[in-house]
């Protein structure tokens, strides 16, 4: 392995190593908290419990002691404890007069790409059936919160990318539950471009909390804030841990960690935009994953300039660099079989196919959270208008979990309603079964049908 100088940004070369630097790297390590985490839990905790049991404490005041609890937790970890944990028709009118009108506009077309999308989406999802007596009923779920995280950095996307598949699945009641900050009166309030967002997708309500409290509070209800049947969305360790523990109590999508994204390239990629793409990755944390895969030694070479060049003036250069340097990185490998086996091996969130001919080559792709076919088909391009939700697996997990999609905010009723001839043609077998299994109750519900006829 060498790195790109005074960078530290791995470069490896060959199928071999690329494969195990890069599997090595798939998740990040869990046990150690950031400052950040670690100041969250002084200001919770006089004495210093371990995260999982201080999420389990969080989680079980805000069951025990529902708003005000959730107003304590709020005020402690984001400096905002709202008067009312639910936007008000006021905050919204406030937020809309607040974002520019063109920018209203492009979340708008965003929103209008998005629904377009899971509306066709829906047509060719699973369908209630009824054949031979035997089908299924395709129901939406009744209630689902989203969870939409942000406070310094602001997700107006993420609205729109869980929002509305739900709402075009048919779920009757869709909130909201993201952190309130200060506003500029001094009152805690949704950041406005996450209420425009909100009302541009048509959800019921937004409520003014976030962290393992507002996972809590949506299993659990309080006086303010609905129970939910599942929760949706991505957000930090607190929130991931609440939904780990929480699971049962209330239906959870998936357990997302920072976010993945590869390149596959070859001889005929530009480099310079090889590397934008990259950088367009590596900007969200320092835990992100920007990985190239080149079949060109050249290519590698010149992305790995490009990449110190263009970030040099790059506002979030420094985490940039970090995320590169923590769990991204670019790798040689001479042949494009090999790149797409250790892709599949990886299973990315996101992954580009930037070569020559690649919707020839999108078939081999097994394990990826989206794909994004071709150079005029940037991952950054499928985060806000492209249509699919940008919300997808990570960590591995697209080896067995899909992208957000309509299917997710439905569930399957099976129906059996059979006539007394199939009955009495199979029950014979099934009373068998269950004499075989010792239970002879099961075999004796079937035995007096029978008898009956």
């Amino acid at each position: 392995m060498d790195s790109t100088a005074d960078t530290q940004i791995p470069i490896w070369r060959g199928a071999d190593e690329a494969r195990r630097q890069l599997l090595s790297r798939r998740r990040p390590d869990d046990d150690e908290l950031s400052e950040v985490e670690q100041q969250i839990l002084r200001r919770l905790f006089d004495d210093g419990p371990e995260f999982e049991e201080a999420v389990r404490r969080i989680i079980e005041r805000v069951r025990v002691g529902g708003d005000a609890a959730v107003r304590e937790i709020a005020g402690a970890i984001d400096g905002a404890a709202p008067e009312s944990l639910v936007v008000t028709d006021e905050e919204f009118e406030r937020a809309r007069d607040e974002v520019p009108a063109e920018l209203v506009s492009a979340l708008q077309h965003a929103a209008d790409r998005v629904r377009r999308y899971h509306e066709v989406q829906l047509e060719h999802a699973a369908k209630s059936f009824s054949s031979d007596g035997l089908g299924q009923l395709v129901r939406p779920l009744a209630r689902v919160g989203l969870y939409v995280p942000g406070t310094a950095a602001v997700y107006p996307s993420t609205v729109l990318h869980t929002a509305i598949p739900a709402l075009v699945a048919g779920v009757a009641k869709v909130v909201i539950a993201s952190p309130a900050v200060p506003g500029d009166d001094g009152a805690a309030t949704v950041n406005s471009l996450k209420l425009v967002a909100a009302q541009i997708a048509g959800v019921d309500t937004v409520y003014k909390v976030g962290g393992a409290q507002a996972i809590a509070a949506l299993a659990y209800g309080t006086e303010s804030i609905g129970a939910v049947d599942k929760i949706f969305g991505p957000g930090n360790r607190f929130v991931t841990a609440a939904k780990r523990r929480l699971y049962g109590a209330v239906g959870i999508d998936a357990i997302y960690g920072p976010t993945e994204t590869m390149i596959i390239a070859d001889h005929t990629a530009n480099p310079e935009l090889v590397a934008a793409d990259l950088l367009a990755q590596a900007e969200h944390d320092d835990l992100a994953a920007p990985i190239l895969i080149a079949t060109s030694e050249t290519l590698a070479d010149e992305v790995a300039r490009q990449l110190v060049e263009q970030s040099d003036d790059l506002p979030r250069r420094q985490i940039a660099l970090n995320a590169l340097g923590n769990r991204g990185g670019l790798a040689f490998v001479p042949g494009l079989d090999d790149a797409l086996a250790i892709a599949n091996e990886y299973a990315p969130e996101h992954l580009a196919l930037v070569v020559e001919n690649a919707h020839q080559r999108a078939g081999d792709v097994r394990n990826a959270g989206g794909l994004f076919v071709g150079e005029a088909s940037p991952e950054a391009l499928g985060d806000y208008v492209a249509g699919p939700s940008h919300v997808m697996p990570t960590g591995g997990s697209a080896r067995f979990s899909s992208a957000l999609n309509v299917g997710e905010f439905m569930k399957i009723t099976t129906v059996v309603q059979v006539s007394d001839e199939l009955l009495d043609e199979v029950s014979a077998d099934a009373e068998m079964i269950a004499h075989a299994e010792r239970l002879d109750a099961h075999a004796r519900s079937l035995e007096r049908r029978r008898r009956d006829q």
